[in-house]
């Protein structure tokens, strides 16, 4: 990771970024930059170099496109006119257009889209044939543990890892509010996309997601490495404790819209107390055995299709019919027409 060095509107801000990854694209740079800035990625006009020259913004190139180096400074600005045609555009309806995949996935239920998110989508984990998907390590099972898809599924998979059971969810919500509050120089209103009392308000009502935030929070907290797999890309993407210099880490399963858990097990149908759910890091992630392992289980998820893009997923608008591809048409559709209430094929 690098860091890029913003400058716009509101201040200056600090972000990391994979600039030499083919994965994250120019259209993941400028949605860190929303949720900073609150600027749209269809009005941010982005300039670097000295003298400053535009960036030439097509969101799904790879990030390495724009020839940024480690630590340069990037100005942000906001196209007024663009602004102004789409406030036009959307005049019909009282509310914002759904900018992130954060407030698109909040309009498939109509429900309100802040700085995290409430899904009525499906699960898109699945178990094996005759109970959960596992796979076999030296030592035991590690096995796929699907918690519900409740709206709390990422503290419900904390809770079953540091606390051995879903059942205190509500409480993984209480630490992250009080790691917010307790550390108000890095979660700030330009971090947290609001307030942080209005955050707070948000991430603590049952009906909200959480993410990477709430990950790291909660890595904080609990001294320990969460490291989260990418069911579609393989992705191992690691949330460490100051420091980074934890000896300890849990595994989570990310299927695109839904978390679950990884746990080590004796045998596959052995009972809940005798899972392991907090590893030993041994090394790197090629030769550390419970990633290899648990990028191997999400191989095998991804080998169901167990993960939702939604870049290209199918949507249907609801109040006119018309069927759509990924957020992206979304986003166009509900900038045009003013609608804002999508159904999931």
């Amino acid at each position: 990771m690098a860091p890029l060095r913003l400058r716009h509107p509101n201040g200056t801000s600090t972000i990391q970024v994979a600039l030499d990854s083919d994965d994250f694209t120019v259209g993941d740079l400028q949605q860190e930059i929303y949720g900073i800035t609150q600027i749209l990625p269809s009005q941010q006009i982005l300039k670097s170099g000295y003298p400053p020259q535009s960036l030439t913004l097509i969101p799904e190139l790879p990030i390495s496109s724009l020839g940024l180096k480690n630590g340069e400074q990037i100005i942000v600005s906001q196209d007024t006119s663009a602004a102004r045609r789409a406030e036009t555009r959307a005049s019909a309806s009282t509310r914002a257009l759904p900018a992130t995949r954060s407030e698109l996935l909040s309009l498939l239920s109509g429900s309100t889209g802040t700085g995290a998110v409430a899904s009525t989508t499906q699960s898109s984990s699945t178990a094996g044939v005759n109970g959960p998907d596992f796979v076999e390590t030296d030592t035991g099972f590690l096995i796929h543990r699907v918690v519900p898809d409740d709206n709390s599924c990422l503290f419900s998979a904390v809770s079953l890892v540091f606390e051995q059971g879903i059942e205190k969810a509500q409480q993984m919500r209480q630490i992250v509010a009080e790691g917010i509050k307790k550390d108000p120089e890095t979660y700030n209103e330009a971090i947290l996309g609001m307030t942080p009392s209005k955050y707070i308000e948000t991430i603590t009502k049952p009906s909200t997601w959480g993410g990477a935030i709430e990950l790291q929070i909660l890595a904080n907290h609990y001294r320990t490495e969460i490291a989260s797999i990418d069911v579609e890309t393989g992705r191992v993407d690691h949330f460490s404790p100051p420091g980074d210099s934890s000896t300890n880490r849990c595994i989570l399963i990310y299927s695109g819209i839904h978390y679950d858990a990884a746990t080590l097990a004796p045998t596959v149908d052995a009972p809940n107390d005798w899972h392991e759910s907090i590893f030993t890091v041994r090394g790197e992630d090629k030769v550390d055995p419970v990633i290899k392992a648990a990028t191997k289980l999400g191989g095998l998820l991804r080998q169901k299709k167990a993960f939702t893009n939604t870049s290209t997923f199918d949507l249907k608008c609801e109040q006119c019919g018309k069927g759509l591809k990924g957020e992206k048409e979304a986003r166009a559709h509900a900038a045009a027409t003013g609608h804002v209430k999508f159904g999931e094929y």
